[in-house]
């Protein structure tokens, strides 16, 4: 299954509910099942971004799809990067002509 590491930061709305975090990661959780995959971890971090996960899909068409829903909460903007094992990564660099 493909994984994807989101790169979390909070918007004005969001940072001023921050309460409410907990029941958004639980909704994020239940969205990523719901959609075949999972939220695998999770984290709260300091720097450029306020929050870090890595999660699973059945697709991109199924990861992009989470994360324009995501986006209709507003609380918070989502940057997505496609991950690729070591072992699938070395393999693409070793199909370069």
């Amino acid at each position: 299954m493909p994984t994807y590491i989101l790169l979390i930061k909070w918007t004005e709305e969001g940072i001023k509910t921050v309460q409410d975090a907990p029941n958004r990661v639980e909704r994020a959780h239940s969205m990523w099942k719901s959609a075949g995959g999972a939220l695998k971890d999770f984290y709260f971090t300091f720097g450029r971004y306020d929050m870090i996960a890595i999660a699973e899909a059945p697709s991109d068409e199924a990861a992009a799809k989470l994360a324009l829903k995501n986006g209709t909460y507003g609380m918070a903007r989502v940057e997505t990067l496609k991950a690729f094992p070591e072992a699938e990564g070395l393999e693409i660099i070793k199909g370069l002509p």
